[in-house]
């Protein structure tokens, strides 16, 4: 892991207290074993989800945006700085919390409707990871993001 020392950051944190409801920023959260408290979310697999910052004016530019709020896209954690997508099946520890990657986070067809026409299109290959939780911990705009020995 040591050729890939630079750390990513928590650049945004959003919590969704119920289905179809908007995520509400905050700026810190506890990651617990079923995923982010506060968050409706489901445990397991999808317990936390991250997207990629860098990514956010791909999606605009591809579905013909100007610019893309993250709280649209309904993933939990934004973060710069580390590519997420090679980290499948790795950890990463995220503040004082551990999680294990499992997978891309495909969009929903809501995109469509929240992005616009072409937005589930645009969003492929850009939905970011969805993450199992190893080791709950507390997390915050600010924390450093880096991949962990398992």
């Amino acid at each position: 892991m040591a050729r890939y020392s630079n750390p990513g950051r928590v650049e945004k944190i959003f919590l969704r207290p119920a289905r179809l409801v908007e995520p509400l920023p905050v700026e810190d959260a506890h990651i617990a074993v079923g995923g982010l408290v506060g968050d409706h979310g489901s445990a397991g697999k999808r317990a936390v989800t991250l997207i990629q910052a860098e990514h956010l004016p791909v999606i605009a530019a591809l579905a013909g945006c100007a610019d893309v709020d993250p709280a649209l896209l309904r993933r939990n954690i934004v973060v710069s700085g580390l590519n997420l997508l090679a980290w499948r099946k790795s950890r990463l520890k995220i503040g004082d919390a551990v999680i294990e990657v499992i997978g891309p986070c495909p969009p929903c067809s809501r995109m469509e409707n929240i992005l616009g026409h072409g937005g589930y299109t645009a969003m492929r290959g850009h939905g970011g990871i969805c993450g199992e939780v190893v080791e709950p911990g507390q997390i915050a705009v600010g924390s450093s993001v880096v991949p962990v020995a398992k």
